[in-house]
């Protein structure tokens, strides 16, 4: 088996910081491939403003914040185009505010053409990139229980995140293979993983076409929205690690030199906030540079981890990232693959 089939992880997902000029902008990625971006989330990382997270295939004008239960909004002065390699934005004083500093966490899928999918019970709108383990999906719920959906990867995704936009009141619930059919998390939450009274997975997995869901409204009913990621050997990764409650904290494998990591505390304890590092904006370790997905509050500085050649050291005792005996899951994008496929070793930071 090769080490990876993806050398330039900058092609499929991609860190971009940008200066807001209070105007109109084009922001073009500086990664050493071209990225025509799907799915991009921004965070002002100088004030405490909402996430702002947007997808072509529900296009530019729609938009959802991470870190709210809020429906889908229409905003037409945010992000006014994905280009061929960035996004262009509105005049938005928020997202584009006159030298406000700001981080847009980019995802490709298919350039924003979709297809339909009768693999499920239910039919979906898919836009997928198998390559690189990413889909955006979209359905009408019906409140069935055991209701099934096509995700269009091919493969079985470790991570779906679920989220009804047509109505306001609704928590972002993701399924996270690490925790089991059971269970969900919720993004915009600082609670640990819950059990669903209403079977939010119908305590079923995902396969490599469908992944079920239960009969709550929030869940499967409505207009609904999944982002589906599935790992990929050499440039992305979900899993989970123990806490040990120390400043030399667990060293998770990734099998890649990370950009991007985001970690949540999933077992019982203190409630903690989700976590976000990333190398563009923490170019040397430990990557102090923080944000929350489930807070709109601005960046803030603390030493939660190394980012190394072949995978992330937690170097922090606190209870967000490694409260003892406390389970925690992750999801890593790459930078480089820890081995080329051509067998070339990447470079420690």
């Amino acid at each position: 088996m090769a080490y990876t089939t993806i050398d330039d992880p900058s092609a499929y997902f991609h860190t971009q910081l940008y200066t807001g000029d209070g105007s109109t902008q084009s922001i073009t990625n500086d990664g050493n491939s071209d990225l025509q971006p799907d799915f991009v989330w921004i965070k002002e990382r100088n004030n405490a403003v909402d996430h702002q997270l947007q997808n072509s295939t529900r296009g530019v004008t729609k938009t959802l914040q991470s870190n709210q239960n809020y429906g889908e909004s229409t905003l037409t002065d945010i992000i006014t185009s994905f280009n061929s390699d960035g996004f262009s934005l509105g005049n938005n004083p928020t997202w584009n505010g006159s030298s406000d500093t700001y981080v847009a966490w980019q995802w490709k899928a298919n350039g924003g053409t979709t297809s339909s999918n009768t693999d499920g019970s239910i039919t979906s709108t898919v836009q997928a990139n198998t390559t690189a383990g990413f889909s955006i999906v979209t359905w009408d719920g019906n409140t069935t229980s055991g209701a099934t959906v096509g995700h269009g990867l091919s493969v079985a995704p470790h991570y779906v995140q679920v989220k009804r936009i047509d109505r306001d009141g609704d928590a972002w619930r993701g399924f996270w293979e690490p925790l089991g059919n059971e269970k969900f998390l919720e993004l915009n939450a600082t609670d640990g993983s819950q059990d669903s009274t209403t079977g939010a997975w119908n305590d079923t997995s995902p396969t490599s076409s469908v992944f079920s869901l239960g009969s709550a409204a929030g869940i499967n009913g409505g207009e609904m929205l999944a982002y589906c990621f599935a790992p990929i050997q050499g440039y992305s990764k979900i899993g989970r690690y123990t806490g040990n409650g120390s400043t030399d904290g667990p060293f998770i494998y990734t099998g890649f030199k990370p950009a991007w990591v985001m970690i949540k505390k999933s077992g019982s304890g203190t409630a903690a906030h989700w976590r976000i590092s990333d190398s563009t904006r923490s170019t040397f370790n430990p990557a102090d540079h923080q944000l929350s997905p489930s807070s709109n509050g601005a960046e803030f500085n603390e030493n939660d981890m190394d980012l190394l050649s072949n995978g992330f050291k937690i170097r922090q005792s606190n209870t967000y990232a490694n409260e003892s005996g406390v389970q925690f899951v992750y999801m890593a994008f790459a930078e480089s693959p820890f081995v080329s496929s051509e067998g070339v070793p990447t470079t420690a930071r």
